[in-house]
C-alpha cells in the first residue's frame, strides 16, 4: 500500500496525501511513493495541478528518526533519493499547492516549502525546522529550497535558531502564505488550485522553470567531497548524543 494516496477532483486538481502514520515521517518508503506520484501527476493529462497535504496531525514530521541505522550504501541511496524526489517537487512543471493542516517539522516544513504555495490551518501545531538542534546536517536542495523561499533574514533565524513556531507567527513570518479556519481551509486549497491549473500550462510551466533555474543549479554543482562533509555532520558524537536525546524526548525506539 503507498504511503502517498491520490484522489482526483473537479477541474483537473489530484489531491497528494502523505500517509505513515504516525507522523507521516519521512524515509526510504514515502520518498519513493512521492516521486512515483509526482511522476504519474506529470504524465497525467487531466491533471492541472497538485495539492500535497498530510493525514492526521502531521502534514510531516520530518526525517524517521526511529529508521533503522544504515550503512554507508544504504545512506548514499537515501540521499540520492532524497535529493531527486524534492528536485521533482521543486520543479514540478504544474501548480503545486501544500495544505499545512498539522505539525510540519524539519524535513517536513521543507516539502511544503517545495510546493508554490502554503495554505495553513489556522490552528494548536508547530511549524519550524530544528535539524541544528538535533544535529542533523541540511542536504543540499533542502538548504537551496528554504533560500529560494524564505529572507535571508528568517532562513538564518530559523535554521540556526531552530525554534518551532506556532502556526500563527509561522504564517506572520512569511513562512506561510495565508491561514484559514478548519472550515475554510481545503476549499480554499482546491480553489487555489484550480485557479492557477487554469493558467496555459507551457507558460506556467516556462516561468516556474525559470524561476527555480539558480536552485538546479547550485544542486547539480554540488561536488561528492561537499555532499560527503554535509553527511559527515549525521556521524559526529555531539550529533548522535543529540538525536538520541530526541528519540527520548519523543517516545522512539529504532526499528
Amino acid at each position: 500500500m503507498s504511503s502517498v494516496r491520490v484522489d482526483d477532483r473537479a477541474e483537473g486538481v489530484r489531491v497528494l496525501t502523505l500517509d505513515r502514520p504516525p507522523a507521516n515521517a519521512i524515509n526510504e518508503r514515502l520518498l519513493g511513493d512521492l516521486m512515483t506520484r509526482l511522476g504519474e501527476a506529470r504524465d497525467h493529462d487531466g491533471t492541472r495541478a497538485i495539492v500535497l497535504t498530510g493525514a492526521g496531525r502531521f502534514f510531516s514530521g520530518g526525517f524517521d528518526l526511529a529508521s533503522p541505522a544504515r550503512d554507508a550504501t544504504a545512506t548514499r541511496s537515501l540521499n540520492e533519493l532524497y535529493r531527486e524526489s524534492h528536485r521533482a517537487l521543486v520543479t514540478f512543471p504544474k501548480p503545486t499547492v501544500a495544505m499545512v493542516q498539522g505539525h510540519a517539522i524539519a524535513g517536513g516544513l521543507v516539502l511544503a516549502l517545495a510546493c508554490d504555495r502554503r495554505l495553513a490551518l489556522d490552528g494548536d501545531y508547530r511549524v519550524g525546522m530544528n535539524e541544528v538542534a538535533i544535529g542533523s546536517s541540511f542536504p543540499r536542495i533542502a538548504f537551496e529550497i528554504v533560500r529560494l523561499r524564505l529572507s535571508h533574514v528568517n532562513a538564518v533565524e530559523m535554521l540556526l535558531g531552530a525554534r518551532l513556531y506556532a502556526a500563527r507567527e509561522a504564517f506572520q513570518r512569511g513562512v506561510l502564505d495565508a491561514i484559514f479556519p478548519p472550515e475554510a481551509l481545503e476549499g480554499e486549497a482546491l480553489r487555489q488550485a484550480r485557479h492557477l491549473g487554469a493558467f496555459p500550462r507551457a507558460a506556467y510551466a516556462h516561468t516556474k522553470a525559470a524561476l527555480v533555474a539558480e536552485l538546479v543549479r547550485c544542486v547539480e554543482a554540488e561536488t561528492p567531497v561537499e555532499a560527503e562533509r554535509a553527511a559527515a555532520v549525521w556521524t559526529s558524537k555531539e550529533s548522535r548524543a543529540a538525536r538520541v536525546a530526541q528519540r527520548r524526548k519523543l517516545g522512539l525506539r529504532r526499528g
